[in-house]
């Protein structure tokens, strides 16, 4: 890497660093390689940028500094199979949700399997599913025209659909009930007094993160439909705070509707999300 982009990534590190940035490093460099058109790990390669590059690095580094999500100044994010376009006005997708994604990518499903993802955001799990099952119909449902807006761009030709609708709404989509293979949701579901990062605190919208003063409103209402909705046998996935993993197992095991009700783990082998298998009439 060139002595002068070194060092301003060197120094930019430190800024951020200094700022409270625990990622300071790769976001660094993650800019850098952002602003040059380039892949990060490619950035020693890259020709001496001009002053118009690094006029550009100091003011992206100075937002960042002042905690604006990285995401939303490249404009883009990772998830599983997926780059999702990101910004203001809808929750930037998390690696910890990455692992209901890859237990909901094994599961044995039909052929052409129907899947609803709730509370969809930007799309990031039913456009990822759609990739890794492209026979499959999957609905993708959120009740932010913001989020929407997003949620379209990813899903550009996908076969996904999207719904405007409130899943807190216990009479919706009734034409669904006993049809769906899976449904999944990442709700909102942090409890009203938690204290958050400033990247969620002050970015992400208040309507994707809180769930509640136990964060289990919306947690609550996505279990009834999935009870509804699903097939016998169907699947369920539901993402949680990691303070109330006991209380989203017993709520979904006190609706008397789903068997196999297994609490799980994310990558950073914290308590992230519960799955369970709508039980059969006869079970």
């Amino acid at each position: 890497m060139r002595t002068r982009l070194r060092e301003a990534i060197d120094a930019a590190a430190t800024l951020l660093a200094d700022a409270g940035i625990g990622s300071a490093r790769y976001d660094a460099e993650a800019l850098a390689a952002h602003i040059a058109g380039t892949e990060r790990g490619r950035l020693p390669l890259i020709d001496l940028p001009d002053d118009e590059f690094f006029g550009r690095y100091q003011s992206v580094i100075a937002e960042r500094s002042r905690r604006v999500p990285l995401q939303h100044l490249i404009g883009s994010v990772m998830f599983g199979p997926v780059t999702l376009s990101v910004g203001p006005g809808v929750f930037i997708p998390r690696p910890e949700t990455e692992a209901m994604l890859e237990w909901a990518s094994a599961q044995n499903l039909p052929a052409q399997p129907v899947i609803v993802d709730l509370c969809t955001g930007c799309g990031a799990l039913a456009v990822a599913l759609a990739h890794r099952r492209p026979a499959a119909r999957v609905l993708g449902i959120d009740d932010a025209e913001a989020a929407l807006d997003y949620a379209r761009r990813n899903s550009a030709g996908t076969a996904v659909e999207l719904l405007c609708a409130d899943v807190t709404d216990a009479d919706l989509l009734t034409e669904l009930d006993g049809r769906v293979d899976l449904v999944v949701a990442n709700p909102p579901y942090v409890p009203d007094a938690a204290v958050l990062e400033p990247e969620v605190s002050q970015h992400d919208p208040r309507h994707a993160v809180f769930g509640g003063p136990d964060g289990m409103t919306v947690i609550a209402a996505v279990i009834g439909l999935a009870g509804r909705w699903l097939r016998p046998g169907g699947l369920f996935a539901v993402e949680h705070d990691d303070t109330t993993s006991k209380m989203t197992y017993e709520m979904i095991s006190g609706t008397a509707l789903f068997d196999e009700i297994v609490a799980r783990i994310d990558l950073a082998e914290q308590p992230r999300f519960v799955t369970a298998r709508r039980r059969a009439a006869h079970d």
